[in-house]
């Protein structure tokens, strides 16, 4: 049986872009042949896509590496690289991506939600892109530049339309092996269910709904312990919250006492749980050893389970009249959401070494796929980085005469534009 993943660590990085080429035309009786040196097609970006057939992340757990192809060369005679294919990475629906550091990045909360998870490196330009009226033979063309690397956290939210919520050994785990064809590990002590389970549910008027059977929860759960952040997290997507109830002796607490803490660390975790539809029912009721009224349920003997799901199944339509709105469009056809990056422009930092850094993709790019070691390309650098208003936005940070500037891997001795 496969195992349950819904936490991955993955390393995507787009293709590269392949490099322009430096080509003149050379043929018999063209004595003034020019440049015609193609450009570099672009590296593949990488595209994560929420799909549903998916429920795991378990393809991550071994092999957490994405790369996108990488664009071919130019040649000459004005023949363009070809441009790589994008890699689409399907991840479960209801997948979080934040950085390594904890920073969110996208939520992939509906199937077909896409978000660009690095961006191929453009293709260079071949030296015909260069010419000018006082450029009649450029000598140089651009690299491609490098496809975006990063490692990313990828985060599985289960969604579910109820949730069953209990302490351990509470007959989570009994109930929906009853009611749907799940068959999670079922024994007669805590924490059986180290991971949680769906299963498909369908009621008497064949209307069917997904139920989560979430581990069970303890008292500080909302704070960790017992690996509650892990467990509460697949409860804030269902659209119900089923609470269950031990009313059997071995159960660790009086009835209410269950229920006050069960709805304490749930509001803790997430204030917005205590305002979900939900249902209280007592559990164990073959062998009660405490009074508790309707509805109560025996998932052993079958006793009141018809009733619940019946419940549960007017919870879920209610819900999801609600849900139609916000994920239908006007036109009535679903809707997805495709995540891209917004363009940056870029900064410019003093280090605490008095050196000046220039970030930002712009200005990094141009002197990243140049040949600095040639005149040429060298000034046509100087100029693009002019016309971005790097000269005006180191002015503006204080750069004077003899500052180190800093962008990408190119370093330079700070001089005023005395024009």
């Amino acid at each position: 049986m496969s195992e349950f993943v819904d936490e991955a660590l993955v390393c995507v990085k787009g293709g590269d872009g392949g490099a322009g080429s430096v080509s003149f035309r050379r043929e018999a009786h063209v004595p003034k042949g020019g440049p015609d040196g193609g450009d570099g097609g672009n590296g593949g970006d990488v595209w994560f896509v929420a799909d549903p057939q998916l429920a795991s992340l378990l393809a991550f757990q071994d092999h957490p590496h994405r790369r996108a192809g990488n664009g071919a060369h130019g040649h000459g005679k004005a023949r363009h690289g070809s441009s790589a294919a994008d890699l689409r990475v399907v991840v479960p629906v209801g997948t979080v991506v934040t950085s390594r550091d904890g920073e969110a990045l996208a939520d992939l909360v509906s199937a077909g939600d896409a978000w660009l998870a690095a961006q191929g490196g453009r293709g260079g330009r071949g030296n015909a892109r260069f010419l000018t009226n006082r450029r009649r033979a450029p000598s140089f063309a651009e690299q491609g530049e490098h496809g975006m690397e990063r490692w990313l956290k990828l985060e599985l939210k289960l969604l579910a339309d109820v949730a069953l919520v209990g302490f351990p050994n509470a007959g989570k785990s009994t109930l929906i092996s009853r009611i749907s064809a799940a068959k999670p590990k079922v024994a007669d002590y805590p924490f059986t269910t180290l991971r949680p389970h769906l299963g498909v549910v369908r009621n008497e008027d064949g209307h069917e709904f997904v139920v989560a059977d979430i581990p069970g929860l303890i008292e500080g759960a909302s704070e960790g312990r017992g690996l509650g952040h892990q467990f509460l997290r697949h409860v804030e997507r269902a659209r119900a919250l089923a609470v269950l109830i031990d009313l059997g002796p071995a159960a660790p607490r009086p009835p209410q006492e269950q229920l006050d803490v069960l709805l304490d660390e749930l509001g803790r975790y997430r204030p917005e749980l205590l305002e979900r539809p939900r249902l209280v029912v007592g559990t164990k009721a073959d062998v009660a050893a405490y009074p508790w009224g309707p509805p109560r349920i025996s998932a052993v003997t079958g006793d009141g389970v018809t009733d619940l799901v019946r419940d549960m199944a007017r919870l879920v339509d209610e819900a999801r009249v609600v849900d139609a709105a916000a994920v239908t469009s006007l036109a009535g056809t679903p809707r997805f959401v495709v995540h891209r990056p917004a363009p940056a422009g870029f900064v410019v930092e003093r280090e605490p070494t008095g050196d000046l850094v220039v970030r930002g993709r712009a200005a990094e790019r141009v002197v990243a796929v140049s040949d600095l070691t040639d005149a040429q390309a060298l000034a046509y650098v100087q100029d693009r980085l002019r016309r971005l208003g790097v000269d005006r936005a180191l002015a503006r940070a204080g750069a004077s005469e003899g500052d180190t500037v800093h962008i990408g891997d190119f370093s330079f001795e700070y001089q005023e534009d005395v024009r």
